[in-house]
C-alpha cells in the first residue's frame, strides 16, 4: 500500500498537467529562477514547498506519510516559505536532535512547540526538491534600485572644494566708521594737552558729533576699499560776545557758522586706516574782527604685522584762535586794550605718533613716540602795531611706555610712564627767560567694561617738570585722567572725560599753568530721529609762581532732529564763562544757533 502511494505521488509530481507550475523571475538577472513543478499553493496564495513530517501526516490534509522517511508527508504553511534572503537550511550532519531548523522553540524530547517540528527526522528537503523549488513570487515589477541608502559620505578635500557664497538679497547698510575724536585736550595721557591754551578748552570740547540711530546714520560713499562720510552744515544765530572779552567791551553780532567734515574708514580684512577731518568758520558781520576759523583732524593707521604685534601711526592737527583777553596775550603789551584794537591771532598745533604693541599671552607692552609742534600767530593792532609771539613757538618730543595685563576681557590694569621734553624756537623769550623744560609722569590705571554698560579707562599718578632757567620753579602735581562711557539705557548715554597737565605760559615769574578740566555729557534719544545732548565743562588754571587764577565753566544744549537719513535740523546753545584775577580777562558769552546739516 505504501509503495502504491509513493508511486502515485511521483507520477503526479512528474506530470505537467496535473500540478500547477510556478515560475519566479529573478530581480537581478531577469531570467526564471529555479523553475519547477511539484509545488502547492499556500493559503496566502504564494507557492510553498511540500515537505513531509516525521509522524507521516501531511499538514494540508492530515493524512499519514506512506513511507515514514524524511521524504514523505507534505507540509504547507508559513514555516515552509523560504525567500532568497532567508538563511540556508542546515545539512543532515549539522542538525542536532531537538533543535529547530526554523528558530522555533523546542522541547527536550524533540517535539515542536511552534512552527515546524524539531524531531530528528525533520531534515532539509531533498536535493531534487531543493533545486526545483522556486522562491515566493513578488507582487509588482522587479526593481533595480539600491535597497540601502548611503549613510556615510567621505569628507571632501578642502583645498579642492571651491567656496560658493549665496548671493545677498538686497543691499545691506554699510557700517559707519567709528567717530574719531580730534586732537582735543581731554585725551587721557596725551602730551598735546601741554601745548594748548587754557581758554581753548571750553570752546571746542563740546563740539563733538553725537552718535545717532543706525536707521538714520549716513550711508556714505564707497571709494575703492574705503567708506567715506562727508557732511555739511550751515547755521544762523546770535553771539552775545564773539570777542570773549569783558562785559564793558562786549559787542554782540549775528552769527553765521559754516561746518564741513569728512570721515573715512577702510574696509580691509586686516589692518585699518581711518580718519576724521573737520573745519568751521564763524562769521560775525556786526563785529568783523571777531570772525574766526577753526579746524581739527586726526588720521590713524593700524598695521597687523602678525597675530601678536601691531603697529600704530597717527597724524593730527588743530587750528584755532586765541581770545584777545587772555593773560598771555596781554603780557606781551601791558597797555593793550585787546578787544577794541586787535583781531584774534591764530593758534596751530600739529604732530604725529608712531608706536608698536606686542602681546605676550595676557601681557601687552606698548611703546609710542610722539612729536608735536605749537605755533602762535602774531597779534595785530588797529594802528598797525604787531605783537610778536614767536617766543611761544615750541616743539615737544615725548615717549610713552605702557604695560598692561588682561585679567579678563573686561578688566585690564596698566602702568604708564610718560617722558617728554619741550624745546622753544628762541633760546630766551622777550623777558630773557629760558623756558625749555623736561617732564616725567607715572600713572597707574585700568581699562574696563563692566557688564557692557560702563566702559573706558581711568588712571591717576604724579608728574614732575623741571626747567632750564634757574628762576623757574619745578612743578610737582597729581595727575587724574579719565574717559568713561556709561550706557544707562538703550536711550540714554553718559560720557565723562577728565584730564590734568602743565600748559605753557609767558607770564613773568610763572613756570607753567597747572590745568584741570572735566566734561560731562548726557545724551538721550527722545525718538529714533530726535536726540538731545546736555553737557558742561569745568576748567581751573593755576599759574605756578604767580597769583593769577582762572575758573571757567561751559554748558551746552544741542538738539538734533533727523528729517531724513541725509537731512538733519540742529539747534545749539552754548554758554561760556571765565572768571580771572587779571583785569579784563573775565568774560561771559551766549551763543544761539539753528541750522541744517546735510550728510549724503
Amino acid at each position: 500500500m505504501r509503495l502504491a502511494y509513493a508511486a502515485l505521488t511521483l507520477a503526479l509530481a512528474a506530470s505537467p498537467t496535473s500540478a500547477q507550475r510556478f515560475d519566479a523571475i529573478s530581480p537581478v538577472t531577469g531570467q526564471p529562477d529555479n523553475p519547477g513543478t511539484g509545488l502547492d499553493t499556500a493559503p496566502n496564495g504564494l507557492p510553498s514547498l511540500r515537505r513531509r513530517l516525521p509522524d507521516g501526516l501531511s499538514r494540508d490534509d492530515g493524512r499519514g506519510s506512506p513511507s515514514g522517511d524524511t521524504t514523505g508527508g507534505d507540509q504547507i504553511g508559513g514555516d515552509s516559505l523560504r525567500s532568497p534572503l532567508s538563511p540556508a537550511l542546515p545539512t543532515q550532519g549539522q542538525v542536532q536532535p531537538g533543535q529547530s531548523q526554523l528558530d522555533t522553540r523546542a522541547t527536550g524530547g524533540g517535539q515542536r512547540t511552534g512552527g515546524s517540528s524539531t524531531a530528528p527526522a525533520n531534515l532539509a528537503p531533498s536535493a531534487l526538491l531543493r533545486s526545483r523549488a522556486a522562491p515566493p513570487r513578488r507582487l509588482g515589477t522587479a526593481t533595480r534600485r539600491y535597497t540601502q541608502d548611503i549613510t556615510q559620505v567621505p569628507s571632501p578635500a578642502l583645498k579642492l572644494t571651491p567656496i560658493i557664497q549665496q548671493p545677498v538679497v538686497g543691499v545691506p547698510l554699510p557700517q559707519a566708521p567709528t567717530q574719531l575724536r580730534p586732537i582735543l585736550p581731554l585725551i587721557p595721557g596725551s602730551a598735546a594737552l601741554g601745548l594748548l591754551t587754557p581758554g581753548f578748552i571750553l570752546g571746542t570740547d563740546l563740539a563733538r558729533p553725537i552718535p545717532m540711530d543706525p536707521a538714520y546714520a549716513p550711508l556714505g560713499y564707497q571709494v575703492g576699499s574705503f567708506t567715506v562720510l562727508p557732511s555739511f552744515a550751515q547755521s544762523l544765530g546770535y553771539d552775545s560776545n564773539p570777542d570773549q572779552t569783558s562785559r564793558q567791551l562786549a559787542k554782540g553780532s549775528v552769527a553765521l557758522r559754516t561746518d564741513a567734515a569728512v570721515d573715512f574708514q577702510s574696509n580691509w580684512s586686516s589692518s585699518s586706516l581711518q580718519g576724521s577731518l573737520r573745519g568751521a568758520y564763524l562769521e560775525t558781520p556786526q563785529n568783523e574782527p571777531a570772525s574766526r576759523p577753526a579746524a581739527d583732524g586726526v588720521v590713524r593707521l593700524r598695521i597687523d604685522a602678525d597675530r601678536d604685534l601691531h603697529i600704530d601711526a597717527e597724524g593730527r592737527f588743530l587750528v584755532d584762535t586765541q581770545r584777545t583777553s587772555n593773560p598771555n596775550l596781554q603780557a606781551a603789551n601791558l597797555g593793550l586794550q585787546a578787544a577794541a584794537t586787535t583781531s584774534r591771532p591764530l593758534l596751530a598745533v600739529y604732530g604725529a605718533s608712531l608706536g608698536a604693541t606686542e602681546t605676550f599671552n595676557r601681557l601687552s607692552v606698548t611703546l609710542r613716540g610722539s612729536i608735536d609742534r605749537s605755533e602762535f600767530d602774531n597779534a595785530r593792532l588797529s594802528d598797525g602795531t604787531i605783537i610778536n609771539q614767536a617766543d611761544r613757538n615750541l616743539n615737544q618730543y615725548s615717549l610713552q611706555l605702557r604695560t598692561a595685563y588682561e585679567v579678563n576681557p573686561d578688566f585690564s590694569p596698566f602702568v604708564d610712564i610718560l617722558a617728554d621734553t619741550r624745546v622753544y624756537d628762541l633760546r630766551q623769550d622777550q623777558n630773557g627767560i629760558r623756558r625749555d623744560s623736561d617732564g616725567i609722569a607715572l600713572m597707574v590705571g585700568a581699562s574696563f567694561g563692566l557688564l557692557r554698560t560702563l566702559t573706558g579707562e581711568i588712571s591717576a599718578g604724579i608728574q614732575h617738570r623741571t626747567y632750564v632757567d634757574p628762576t623757574l620753579r619745578a612743578i610737582d602735581a597729581p595727575l587724574v585722567n579719565a574717559a568713561l562711557v556709561w550706557s544707562m539705557s538703550p536711550l540714554t548715554t553718559v560720557r565723562l572725560t577728565a584730564a590734568t597737565g602743565v600748559t605753557e605760559t609767558t607770564i613773568v615769574g610763572s613756570s607753567g599753568i597747572l590745568t584741570d578740566v572735566a566734561t560731562l555729557e548726557i545724551q538721550h534719544d527722545l525718538l529714533r530721529n530726535l536726540s538731545i545732548v546736555i553737557g558742561g565743562s569745568l576748567l581751573r588754571n593755576d599759574y605756578q609762581g604767580s597769583t593769577i587764577r582762572e575758573n571757567g565753566v561751559s554748558a551746552t544744549a544741542r538738539l538734533d532732529y533727523h528729517l531724513t537719513r541725509w537731512l538733519t535740523l540742529r539747534g545749539t546753545y552754548i554758554y561760556q564763562q571765565i572768571n580771572s584775577t587779571v583785569t579784563g580777562a573775565s568774560f561771559q558769552d551766549n551763543t544761539f544757533l539753528v541750522g541744517l546739516r546735510v550728510n549724503p
